[in-house]
């Protein structure tokens, strides 16, 4: 049996979304947290504080966030932009736009580039220190198979998931084709794909309650060594309900995972071992988001109704802060039996 922790969701955030959370993010260099909503927000927090730093609006739905440094960020947002904004001045431009609404957005480090995600099935790649507006940004546009659903980056590598169950995995330096093309492991609708820290593979989630551990190695041996698993599920009078499986977030330290889904849980594992770690008592609603701090010491949720049952009433969105305990994410060491005499 997995403990469940004591009935405390964490410290709730003043001044949440009003319309479903899409997506939350700490930064890489502060307990600062980016948030983007169906309000056509986007919100600054510093999570530590509980204070609200800024608040930025686009015209439509934003549907994902990322940070650039700590001063400034991106967005996608469903009115086709891709933009930046620089948070102490108050500043906003466009970096460009696609043929529908962006999806996704990821800044890679390695490669000083952002890359956006489109449901108008292409990725493009844009030079954020050139000036704004797309001929001077825009380093190149990337056919997709479909629409992207989620998308993650480890150091060169770029892990893009589109709907139909398309995977594509590539090498920023050559962005011309995939390094590899693949078709999820799971038989459902992808919801969200995350790049281990360690750069072997990546996780993957599904509708029907599935997380599939893929790795990036092709030979015989690589490929062995990857699986799924059932979770976000619940059993009652002999019938199985299925939640879709919405977030998925590696703790930057020990390389446990938390997967977040529509049941409102949140379940910490560690997928060496196999097994549940942990699990956080019951959030007032679906798991939208999940996003650890750069330290691993905080755990930010949004708990936020995607609307998988279609209009109903629902609690209001809410954004809570945890604090991480040690026990909660550690892996437990192996404990291999002692040989007789």
């Amino acid at each position: 049996m997995n403990p469940i922790l004591p009935p405390s969701s964490g410290r709730e955030l003043s001044d949440p979304p009003s319309d479903g959370i899409s997506n939350l993010r700490f930064s890489n260099h502060s307990d600062h947290l980016l948030v983007s909503s169906w309000d056509s927000s986007v919100r600054l927090y510093d999570a530590s504080a509980n204070v609200l730093r800024g608040k930025f609006l686009h015209k439509k739905p934003v549907l994902d966030c990322c940070f650039h440094d700590d001063s400034s960020g991106f967005t996608a947002g469903a009115d086709h932009t891709v933009r930046r904004y620089v948070f102490n001045a108050g500043k906003e431009d466009i970096l460009g736009k696609h043929d529908g609404p962006v999806r996704c957005v990821e800044y890679s480090y390695a490669a000083g580039q952002l890359i956006s995600g489109s449901w108008d099935k292409t990725l493009k790649s844009w030079d954020p220190r050139g000036a704004s507006g797309p001929s001077h940004t825009l380093v190149g546009t990337y056919p997709q198979p479909e629409r992207v659903y989620s998308m993650s980056l480890v150091g060169h590598r770029l892990v893009v998931a589109t709907a139909g169950r398309h995977v594509n995995v590539y090498d920023l330096r050559n962005m011309s084709q995939p390094e590899q093309r693949r078709e999820s492991s799971l038989k459902y609708q992808t919801r969200c794909v995350r790049c281990y820290p360690n750069g072997t593979g990546f996780a993957l989630s599904s509708v029907e309650g599935r997380v599939a551990m893929e790795f990036f190695d092709l030979s015989e041996a690589g490929q062995a060594k990857k699986y799924a698993f059932k979770c976000h599920r619940k059993s009652e009078a002999g019938r199985d309900t299925v939640y879709p499986v919405n977030a998925i977030a590696f703790h930057p330290i020990y390389g446990t995972f938390a997967t977040g889904g529509c049941d409102g849980y949140v379940n910490v594992w560690d997928g060496n071992n196999k097994k549940r770690l942990y699990q956080y008592s019951k959030y007032p609603s679906s798991v939208a988001a999940l996003s650890f701090s750069r330290d691993g010491r905080l755990l930010a949720v949004a708990s936020s109704y995607t609307f998988e049952e279609g209009e109903k009433q629902h609690e209001p969105d809410a954004i809570f802060v945890r604090s991480v305990n040690e026990i909660e994410v550690k892996p437990k060491p192996k404990v291999y039996p002692t040989p007789p005499p």
